[in-house]
């Protein structure tokens, strides 16, 4: 049993690191008080359907970025679509309380806005980078949440 209790200790710190480091929001608690014994796997639902819904907004922004330099010599961007996918991103980003990538939606949907290509590039490779990080951190998260049932039995 002890063995267990350290195992809730190590996500309780775990978990309090992420909302420190700013990867997780109060959203994120609101989401887990949604969750109860008729659906146990809730958070973990809605949360891979995040990561799902952001690949293919990334990929959709790749390609709306990538379209518009093959050696045209000048970039014809459409920066609406551009907008609408950081838009959406924004909002399931939002929804499950990923803050940093929040926050570099709101920072991309600015560059989007002036029109800014080079903003628009480094928001992108930003928004992959906390995409990539909080995705990892929550993978950890719900390892560590399966560890304590299956040591809880």
């Amino acid at each position: 049993m002890d063995g267990l209790v350290q195992l809730q200790k190590q996500l309780v710190d775990y978990t309090a690191s992420l909302f420190r480091e700013g990867f997780l929001d109060d959203q994120f608690n609101q989401l887990q008080q949604l969750q109860d014994e008729s659906n146990p796997e809730f958070v973990v639902e809605v949360v891979t359907l995040f990561f799902e819904d952001a690949e293919r907004l990334l990929n959709e922004l790749s390609k709306t970025l990538d379209s518009s330099f093959p050696n045209r010599g000048q970039a014809s961007i459409d920066f609406k679509k551009l907008d609408a996918h950081v838009h959406q991103l924004k909002g399931s980003s939002s929804s499950i309380g990923a803050q940093r990538v929040h926050s570099v939606c709101i920072s991309f949907r600015n560059s989007c806005e002036e029109q800014n290509v080079e903003g628009c590039l480094k928001n992108l490779q930003q928004v992959r980078h906390e995409y990539s990080l909080v995705k990892t951190k929550l993978e950890t998260l719900f390892r560590m949440e399966k560890q304590i049932l299956e040591a809880a039995g």
